[in-house]
C-alpha cells in the first residue's frame, strides 16, 4: 500500500502539480527568480539594518542559513548519486531545469508565509502554509491548516527527525568506526541542548554550522574540478546531450533522465513542499518579498551549486560507467568517486559531511515539528517540553533501528503535504502575485528597499501587529536604501 501511494503521489500527481506551479508562477511572475538574483545579495546585505531590533527577531540571512540547514542533506549527497545512476547524466541537466523553476515556487510560498505571519506575545513570528491557508483561504478551509500542521508534525518532527538520525550515526560508524548506539546517545544530548534554546538557539548554530559544511563541499569541488580541469567541457555536453537522447548509451534513457532529474531535483531543494516557509516567516524584513527573494537564492543553493557539486565529482570521476554497469550506487557512488579523485581520504569525508548535513537537518524538522504543533497551541509549555524529550528519544532510536517501514510512511505524509501545499499556492496564486506587484512598483519608483504597509492590503486578513516595524529600523534602511523607503500611504 505504501509503494502505491508513493508511485501515485511521486509519480503523476505531484510532479505534475510541482511544475505546474513552478513553470505557473515563474511566467506570471515575468521569471522573478531570474530579474532579481542580483537583488538577492544586496537584500541580505541590508537584512544587517534589521538584526538588532529591540524583541531579537531572527535576521533575513540568519532564516536563509536554518532553510538550507534543512534542504541540503542526504539528497544531495546520495540523492543525486542515485538520480545519476538510474537516469544518466542528462538527470542533472532537468534537475538543474527544476530548481530554476522552483526558486519561482519557492518565492511564492516564502513571500505568502511573510505576509500571513502572526506576532506572538513575546514579540517574535510565527507562520508559514498552515496560516496562510486558515488566514488567506478563510474560515471554512482551516481544517485544511489543521490537516497540514499534523502531516508537517509527522513527516518532518518524527519521521524524517529519526531518518536523519540513522543517516548520521551510520555515517559516523563506517567513517570513524564508532558504534551506532554510542553516536546515537551523543547526539541526542547535543540536540536537546540545542533545542530547549528554541529557535534562536538553533538559528545560531545554523549560522556556525550551514558555512562550514557547505563551505567544506564546495571547497573539495573546486579541488576536484581544478585537478580535471580540461574534462570539465566534455562533462557539460555528457550532460546537456543525455537531458535530450543524444548519447547513445544513458542510464535508463532519455525518459528516465527526465523523470529522476525532476523527482531528485524536488525532494532535494523542498519547494513546494511547504516545508522552508515555516521558516521564512520568521524573519524581521521590511516587505515579505524580500524573503521571497532570499528563499529563493536557497533553492539555487541547494540544487543548482550543492547538487551539482556531487554530480561533477561522481561524473569526472574512473568510477562512474555511462552503460550504467557500475557496482555501486547511492552515497556509496559519491564516496568512491571522491576516493578516485584525492584518495582514500575521500570516503570519510564524504562519510563527515553526510553527518553535517544530517544533523543540521534535524534541528530544521525539530523547529518545523514546534512551529505545527504551534499552531494548535501558543501558550502551553508541557505540550513543547513533551515534544522536546520525543525528539531526544526518537534520536536515539533512530540511530540504531532499521527504519524501512519508516521511511515508506514518511515518503507517503510528505506527498500528502505537498498536495495540500500546492493546492494552497494555487488558490492564493493572485495575492501573491498581488504582494510581487506592490514590490515592483517601489522599486519602479526608484525605492532601494521597498517596506510594507499593510494598511493597503486590509482585505487580506493580515495581522497587524506583525508589520509592526521599529522606527529606527526604517531609518536604518532609508540610510542604506538610497531615495526613499517610505510606505505608499506616506508617498501619497
Amino acid at each position: 500500500m505504501l509503494e502505491f501511494l508513493n508511485e501515485l503521489l511521486w509519480g503523476k500527481v505531484l510532479i505534475a502539480l510541482l511544475v505546474t506551479v513552478g513553470i505557473g508562477f515563474t511566467v506570471a511572475s515575468r521569471f522573478v527568480q531570474f530579474r532579481y538574483f542580483g537583488r538577492m545579495f544586496r537584500i541580505l546585505s541590508a537584512s544587517q539594518a534589521f538584526q538588532k531590533d529591540k524583541h531579537g527577531h531572527l535576521s533575513s540571512f540568519q532564516a536563509l542559513l536554518l532553510s538550507v540547514a534543512g534542504r541540503v542533506g542526504g539528497g544531495n549527497i546520495a540523492g543525486v548519486a542515485v538520480a545519476i545512476t538510474l537516469g544518466g547524466p542528462g538527470a542533472v541537466f532537468w534537475m538543474w531545469v527544476v530548481g530554476l523553476m522552483g526558486m519561482a515556487t519557492s518565492f511564492l510560498e516564502c513571500s505568502l508565509a511573510q505576509t500571513y505571519k502572526v506576532a506572538e506575545p513575546d514579540g517574535t513570528y510565527r507562520g508559514g502554509p498552515a496560516h496562510y491557508i486558515s488566514r488567506g483561504l478563510g474560515a471554512r478551509w482551516k481544517w485544511m491548516a489543521g490537516l497540514y500542521s499534523i502531516l508537517l508534525l509527522l513527516t518532518f518532527g518524527f519521521g524524517f527527525t529519526a531518518l536523519q538520525s540513522y543517516a548520521v550515526a551510520t555515517s559516523v560508524d563506517d567513517a570513524f568506526g564508532i558504534p551506532v548506539f554510542y553516536t546515537g546517545i551523543a547526539l541526542a544530548m547535543v540536540v536537546g541542548l540545542i533545542i530547549f534554546g528554541g529557535v534562536r538557539r538553533i538559528a545560531r548554530v545554523a549560522e556556525f554550522l550551514v558555512p562550514i559544511m557547505a563551505g567544506s563541499y564546495l571547497l573539495i569541488t573546486a579541488v576536484v574540478l581544478a585537478l580535471n580541469i580540461e574534462q570539465i567541457p566534455d562533462v557539460f555536453m555528457l550532460i546537456v546531450n543525455s537531458a535530450f537522447g543524444l548519447e547513445p548509451v544513458v542510464g535508463g534513457g532519455i525518459g528516465a533522465a527526465i523523470l529522476m532529474g525532476v523527482k531528485r531535483g524536488l525532494f532535494s531543494n523542498e519547494a513546494g513542499l511547504g516545508s522552508a516557509p515555516n521558516v521564512a516567516a520568521v524573519a524581521y524584513v521590511p516587505h515579505p518579498a524580500n524573503q521571497g527573494v532570499v528563499q529563493a537564492f536557497s533553492v539555487f543553493i541547494d540544487t543548482l551549486i550543492i547538487c551539482s557539486s556531487t554530480a561533477f565529482i561522481i561524473l569526472l570521476s574512473g568510477i562512474y560507467d555511462p552503460a550504467g554497469m557500475s557496482d555501486v550506487g547511492g552515497v556509496a557512488l559519491t564516496q568512491s568517486a571522491l576516493a578516485d579523485h584525492v584518495g582514500d581520504w575521500g570516503r570519510s569525508f564524504v562519510s563527515f559531511a553526510l553527518m553535517l548535513f544530517g544533523f543540521s537537518t534535524i534541528l530544521y524538522n525539530y523547529y518545523l515539528g514546534e512551529n505545527s504543533i504551534n499552531f494548535f497551541s501558543t501558550e502551553n509549555q508541557n505540550f513543547f517540553n513533551t515534544f522536546r524529550v520525543a525528539i531526544i528519544g526518537l534520536v536515539c532510536w533512530g540511530a540504531t533501528t532499521d527504519l524501512g517501514t519508516v521511511f515508506g510512511f514518511a515518503d507517503v505524509t510528505m506527498g500528502l503535504l505537498a498536495l495540500v501545499n500546492l493546492i494552497a499556492l494555487i488558490a492564493l496564486f493572485k495575492p501573491g502575485l498581488r504582494i510581487l506587484k506592490d514590490f515592483d512598483d517601489q522599486i519602479a519608483e526608484g525605492i532601494e528597499q521597498p517596506v510594507f504597509d499593510v494598511a493597503r492590503f486590509k482585505d487580506l486578513n493580515l495581522d497587524a501587529a506583525a508589520w509592526e516595524i521599529e522606527p529606527e529600523d526604517i531609518e536604518r534602511v532609508r540610510s542604506r536604501g538610497g531615495r526613499s523607503s517610505q510606505p505608499a500611504t506616506e508617498r501619497s
